[in-house]
């Protein structure tokens, strides 16, 4: 009997990938140039080293973070690659419109490749919340769709606020964790409460696992200084030292909650691995009104406390209160660190202020900057959603879910020839 979902992935997936790619180079051939007007040698090399530690974030920290998955881990840090490539080039088209516009080019070098990888670790997050119950296809499209609503949310915000890009960015955490729980919100499961068949944790699973989170808490501090201008080296250096800090607090408190919180009073792995980057996260969101050692640190401390709490008790209670199936705990990682970086913003720039007047108007100003962010991430997130439940894309049976054997080829031990996968 023939694998029930072979279809699925020769009939659609195969065809979609190859149209896009296409459809990408002939853009690229017509519409980009590489801009080669390098300053000097040293300069392009740090941009280069910063280059490479974002791509490993986004290539092997975010490939590997969902590998806990005892029989997803092909899937999870396959797609992550997948999405990730495509998502990059989509995100290239988007914020080079404007210089299309006015030039009839688009330049490519590395800051412009940097934006992108940025723009696409937003999906890649949201991809978290779905990981296991959706099919390729579906992930490729929700790529495409949250990239285009978070370019859309940034223009909306330096349009109408005036926020900085930076600013913008650096609010991926929030839109790609509401986006990701709107989206497996409409995706909802009948029986999902009671759990998957497949959905299982192991050792050897959540050691690679925590091997992305190391990748991702070693570069974390590139990641949101990577964008800073490089006319103020010291605001650079200031994000660097402010990011470590809170990731180093935040992976000793995450620890502390983690054996607090259980029990028998041992350490939980698959939580640790998560809320050791509730710091990097939140202060990411803020960077930019932290100015004091203190000030990370103490971000970190309850970024790592509200991440490791919601890890432990808000997981389980999305899904029993509001049907919110969340695989990779998007919500406890990226949702509330994001949401605590944003207050925090708030907090210290209205401290920093000497004029109320000119407090109230930043209050006003960073609400709206919130409010805006998950308008947009919300509306996206039920678009994307109601267009990926429909059948024809063919997602897999609640049986199949979590289960690699429903999109990849094994190869026996001692033999040569793929063996396909049988779907029962």
């Amino acid at each position: 009997m023939a694998p029930r979902y072979a279809p699925s992935l020769r009939s659609r997936l195969g065809p979609l990938l190859l149209f896009l790619q296409t459809g990408f180079i002939l853009i690229y051939a017509f519409y980009f140039e590489i801009q080669e007007n390098v300053v000097d040698e040293a300069s392009f090399r740090d941009a280069y080293a910063e280059f490479q530690d974002v791509n490993v974030m986004v290539v092997l920290g975010f490939g590997f973070l969902c590998t806990f998955l005892v029989r997803h881990g092909f899937s999870s840090s396959g797609f992550n690659l997948l999405v990730a490539a495509i998502a990059t080039q989509w995100a290239l088209m988007l914020t080079g419109l404007e210089s299309w516009y006015d030039r009839g080019k688009i330049p490519l070098d590395l800051r412009s490749v940097l934006v992108a990888e940025m723009c696409a670790a937003s999906a890649l997050i949201s991809m978290g919340a779905v990981m296991g119950k959706a099919n390729p296809v579906q992930l490729v499209l929700l790529a495409l769709l949250e990239v285009s609503g978070f370019v859309l949310n940034e223009q909306l915000l330096q349009g109408l606020l005036k926020v900085r890009p930076l600013k913008g960015i650096m609010l991926l955490h929030i839109f790609g964790a509401f986006f990701g729980l709107t989206l497996t919100w409409i995706l909802y499961r009948k029986g999902s409460e009671r759990g998957f068949e497949k959905e299982k944790f192991d050792q050897k699973p959540g050691l690679f696992s925590m091997l992305g989170s190391v990748f991702l808490w070693m570069f974390w501090p590139t990641f949101n200084s990577v964008l800073v201008d490089d006319r103020f080296p010291g605001r650079k250096l200031g994000a660097v030292y402010s990011t470590y800090l809170a990731l180093a607090v935040s992976a000793v408190t995450a620890a502390s909650v983690s054996v607090l919180s259980s029990p028998r009073g041992k350490l939980n792995l698959i939580q640790m691995q998560s809320c050791i980057l509730a710091g990097g996260v939140a202060v990411g969101v803020s960077m930019s009104a932290v100015h004091q050692p203190w000030e990370a640190m103490a971000i970190g401390f309850a970024a790592a406390v509200l991440s490791a709490t919601g890890f432990k008790y808000l997981k389980s209670h999305m899904l029993l209160a509001f049907h919110c199936h969340d695989t990779a705990a998007i919500l406890s990682t990226h949702g509330l660190p994001g949401l605590l970086g944003w207050f925090a913003h708030l907090i210290l720039q209205i401290k920093d202020s000497g004029d109320p007047t000119v407090a109230i108007r930043f209050a006003v100003f960073h609400i709206c900057t919130l409010l805006v962010t998950i308008t947009v991430s919300l509306t996206m997130g039920t678009l994307t959603g109601f267009l990926l439940r429909l059948n024809v894309w063919r997602p897999p049976q609640n049986r199949k879910c979590f289960d690699d054997q429903a999109f990849w080829e094994e190869v026996p031990t001692g033999s040569n020839t793929p063996k396909p996968y049988r779907l029962l």
